[in-house]
């Protein structure tokens, strides 16, 4: 893997372009950046979600899920900085496949379109939701330009299909249910 960083302020980007894990340098803009980004981005909004409070009875169990997955997002930026590198496993893919069953088993199921929402924890995990559904578009889009593995286009697509589950799973753990959508259908003129 790439050269880890000994000094922060190098100002070899001042020019518009960055370092790939490789030494190739891309312009900061290019579809493999935003891409890394995203996935940085969604990394730190776990990181939040980290310090919400979670109901007691499974916190523990939730913590060490999230700092996987956090794990698991470095694996996946470190192969996105390095074109034509894998690091990010199959087995990682298909952990977030067990997860979502064991988690999806535990909820009622769904009628209605749900809001975003319930508990502050719940809330959050839609945000990483939401992030993560944009991490996806940006690696579909890197996938586009270039060749990648298929393990990070599924890995995010799993993940955020995770968040949902978990985001319902927070809300029902603490107590509370869904928001459901309230759709007012017009009347006919």
């Amino acid at each position: 893997m790439g050269n880890r960083l000994t000094q922060i302020a190098t100002r070899t980007g001042d020019t518009g372009t960055t370092g790939l894990g490789d030494g190739s340098r891309v312009i900061k803009d290019h579809a493999r950046i935003s891409a890394m980004g995203d996935v940085d981005e969604l990394n730190s909004q776990i990181g939040v979600l980290l310090t919400e409070e979670f109901p007691a009875h499974v916190a523990d169990e939730l913590r060490q899920l999230l700092s996987q997955i956090q794990h698991d997002l470095f694996d996946l930026g470190g192969e996105l900085c390095i074109p034509n590198y894998t690091l990010l496993k199959e087995e990682q893919v298909l952990r977030l496949d067990e997860m979502l069953q064991k988690y999806n088993e535990q909820l009622p199921k769904l009628a209605e379109f749900i809001l975003p929402g319930g508990t502050r924890a719940a809330a959050q995990m839609h945000i990483c939701r939401t992030i993560c559904r944009r991490a996806e578009r940006s690696i579909v889009s890197l996938g586009i330009l270039e060749a990648i593995n298929d393990a990070p286009r599924q890995y995010v697509n799993r993940l955020s299909d995770l968040f949902f589950v978990l985001a319902r799973y927070l809300n029902l753990q603490a107590g509370g249910s869904d928001i459901l959508w309230n759709h007012v259908k017009s009347p006919a003129n």
